[in-house]
């Protein structure tokens, strides 16, 4: 029976791609798979219904139904069995079509008097793109050998949809994929606007044989694929020595397990011997791959589904030899699309890139570092858009949104050009007071200082109109590298952010790794909560040597110049005081074997932990500076995950719990004489940032794109009064101070 079966599927499959390769169009094209697949299957009807939109299914082809019906007969996504398959993505086989649960009778498809259905899912790598309908007169169960042939026959169309094989002109044609405007919604990783081109970061696998009539090659090319894809990952295992990434490994632990399955390749060969090519078998169970994933709630198993989607691809690559350099050239203003970079991969790609989108990512990954870093717009949780965007591809970012246009119309074209040209014109009103403090109409000024993580942020430092670096993250440098960097190299950094510095201070916080940002030569520890534990100053402490190689490198790049230091995550007053003992020890040290030792150290801590307004007076005495982390601080705060976007918005900077606690603060600093700083997204936004200076904070860190506005809005407020109007709000029972806030600021820029 199955030597039967298999041999009428490679038959199909053969008279299929006959249909396909004649000249013909795309509607003709459809009638006739839909007549030979009745045909071949002795069904009394088939039916292929694609996706008109995102929500809308339309019966596009029939044997066996009222022709008058095709092109006419649409339902949503969920109604009707085809509308089920189409949802749940998994085949419904019944003999008894019209006692179904959710059954829908479409009487202008005549299709009263068939009782059997059978529907199978369209899709291409868990991207739904119709349903493939069976029925028969006759009360009967299609067998699994039928189920899986019809199966086969779907993956095929679905490569077909893909490629533009059924596009057609006139009424009711379908429209070629990858050609009509989409909108995806995700999240903010890095504010700002970008248009440009799409440059994918892994193009698209596209399989232009997905037939075969010779299933012996086939096989072959499986095989000699598998058995590269098997030393490969064995290679990579091999080299990876002792110490080696705990996380790395379990990873290709799990490839070796899914490279040596016997199941997941039987499946493929029989997708094989039923009549598809090699890369058509993997790239079937690959979309049944994802279609499982989505259904998986545990994570641990989806984690592993992930791993095997991650492999089919690598195996995609070799049969096809599409790798990730295709030769495709970089397009002007490109916009990087990946489902998720790394800090190295994306630094080989320069300043050039416009912008990035994510399908996965969050605010404080890599990408979103070195985004801030560049100050380039970042869009994050961007679901499906691979699926959609293809190379050169014309693509809007609107950061401040988490808003993507691919393919946008001339009129949402338009209107993005003008939110750009806006804010352009407001940068360039901004140069104007570039070299002026930013001082308020009560005389109350503000240091103003810039974010920075890379060499390429310090051009920006003159440009900006910044009075120094507020907050050097030291980290990339440890990031972007496969091992721990040379002291020697460290201090050659240093020296060279203080030389392109010119001048202006700049303050280094100390390596601040786990949490979100775990080493590619350090093992990761299974944190339940990683954000809340073996993270930035506890590491330092714990691994001294990498602490005590740092400090002597930041001594060693200033050169005899003045050093600030700032220790991040100080959760408690004895963590400052053993991080600021190591520092005092390494100058001793330094000066003890004739090196050079600054002139002058500043050495302070990021109170990024409620519990450090808490300290003992003597932390404050001892600590030169404070800088409030206002991106953890909050967190931790309202006990809401910064990474989570179901709670990340939810609770407001200006909400009056959390002003109360900055001034508890701002009153300690001021009491022992401390200088206090917000470093932090917020700051960078005019409004917080002017209520932040109205609770006597008097300086502020930020992306160097953000003092323009954050200057232009002090300049033109009286600090002083609006500390009268945030009080006010705060006695009057209020959430929140904004809503008073901004009434007044209108009230006197109206005035």
């Amino acid at each position: 029976m199955a030597d039967r079966t298999d041999s009428e599927s490679r038959k199909l499959l053969g008279r299929l791609r006959e249909t396909l390769a004649e000249d013909s169009a795309g509607q003709e094209r459809l009638d006739r798979i839909t007549h030979l697949i009745a045909d071949s299957m002795g069904t009394d009807v088939c039916s292929i219904y694609l996706f008109r939109d995102a929500d809308t299914l339309e019966l596009c082809a029939t044997e066996g139904l009222n022709k008058a019906a095709v092109h006419e007969t649409r339902m949503r996504v969920g109604e009707g069995l085809v509308g089920r398959v189409a949802r749940s993505k998994n085949a419904i086989n019944t003999p008894d079509a019209p006692s179904e649960r959710g059954f829908r009778f479409m009487p202008e498809t005549g299709e009263e008097i068939y009782s059997s259905f059978l529907g199978v899912p369209v899709q291409r790598l868990g991207d739904s793109l119709g349903v493939l309908v069976v029925q028969s007169k006759d009360a009967r169960s299609y067998s699994e050998d039928e189920v899986y042939a019809l199966e086969v026959v779907a993956m095929v169309l679905a490569e077909m949809t893909e490629l533009g094989a059924f596009v057609g002109e006139g009424e009711g044609a379908m429209g070629a994929r990858h050609t009509q405007p989409a909108l995806f919604r995700g999240g903010t990783g890095q504010e700002g606007a970008s248009e440009g081109r799409v440059f994918l970061h892994e193009p698209r696998v596209v399989v232009t044989n997905p037939i075969s009539d010779d299933p012996h090659e086939e096989l072959r090319r499986l095989q000699e694929a598998m058995d590269t894809l098997r030393s490969s990952v064995d290679a990579m295992l091999s080299s990876m020595g002792r110490g080696a990434d705990k996380e790395q490994v379990k990873v290709l632990e799990a490839y070796r397990m899914f490279a040596n399955s016997r199941s997941w390749v039987r499946r493929m060969e029989e997708d094989i011997a039923l009549g598809l090519s090699a890369e058509a078998a993997v790239e079937k169970e690959q979309s049944a791959t994802r279609a499982r994933m989505e259904r998986v709630p545990d994570a641990y198993l989806r984690e592993r589904l992930h791993d095997l989607d991650d492999l089919s691809n690598r195996l995609l690559r070799l049969l096809t030899g599409q790798g990730s350099d295709t030769g495709a050239e970089m397009p002007e203003n490109p916009i990087l699309i990946a489902r998720n970079i790394g800090p190295a991969e994306l630094l080989d790609y320069g300043k050039k890139l416009r912008g990035i989108v994510l399908e996965e990512g969050s605010v404080g990954s890599h990408a979103a570092i070195v985004a801030r870093a560049w100050a380039i717009p970042l869009v994050i949780n961007a679901k499906k858009i691979l699926t959609e965007a293809l190379n050169g591809d014309p693509i809007l970012v609107d950061g401040d949104q988490g808003v993507v246009h691919l393919r946008p119309e001339d009129g949402v074209k338009t209107a993005f050009r003008d939110k750009i040209a806006m804010q352009t014109q407001a940068q360039e009103r901004y140069t104007s007071i570039r070299d002026k403090p930013a001082t308020g109409l009560c005389g109350t000024s503000v240091a103003l200082h810039m974010n920075a993580g890379l060499m390429a942020d310090l051009p920006s430092l003159e440009g900006s109109g910044a009075e120094g670096v507020g907050l050097f993250r030291t980290e990339l440098q440890f990031l972007t590298r496969a091992t721990v960097p040379r002291r020697s190299e460290l201090a050659a950094i240093y020296g060279s952010v203080m030389d392109a510095a010119q001048g202006k201070p700049v303050v280094f916080r100390t390596l601040d790794i786990g949490s979100d940002k775990v080493l590619p030569y350090m093992k990761p520890q299974d944190e339940p909560n990683p954000a809340m534990g073996w993270r930035a100053i506890r590491v330092g402490l714990d691994k001294r040597g990498v602490m005590r190689m740092q400090l002597q490198a930041l001594i060693r790049g200033a050169a005899g110049r003045p050093l600030t230091v700032m220790f991040p995550f100080i959760a408690q007053f004895d963590e400052f005081r053993d991080a600021r003992q190591m520092l005092v020890d390494e100058l001793a040290r330094e000066k003890k074997i004739g090196h050079q030792v600054p002139d002058d150290v500043r050495i302070g801590a990021m109170l990024e932990t409620p519990s450090l307004a808490f300290a003992p007076k003597q932390f404050f005495e001892m600590a030169d500076f404070i800088s409030i982390g206002g991106n953890d601080l909050k967190q931790f705060f309202f006990a809401a995950d910064r990474e989570n976007e179901r709670v990340r918005k939810r609770y407001d900077t200006l909400n009056v719990s959390f002003l109360t606690f900055l001034e508890r603060v701002v009153d300690r600093c001021t009491e022992t004489g401390t200088t206090l700083s917000f470093c932090g997204e917020d700051a960078g936004r005019p409004i917080e940032a002017l209520c932040f200076a109205a609770m006597g904070i008097g300086a502020l860190s930020m992306r160097p794109a953000s003092i323009g506005p954050v200057k232009s809005l002090i300049r033109r407020t009286d600090i002083v009064a609006l500390r009268k109007v945030i009080d006010e709000a705060r006695v009057s029972g209020a959430q929140s101070v904004r809503p008073a806030v901004l009434e007044w600021l209108t009230e006197q820029q109206n005035g």
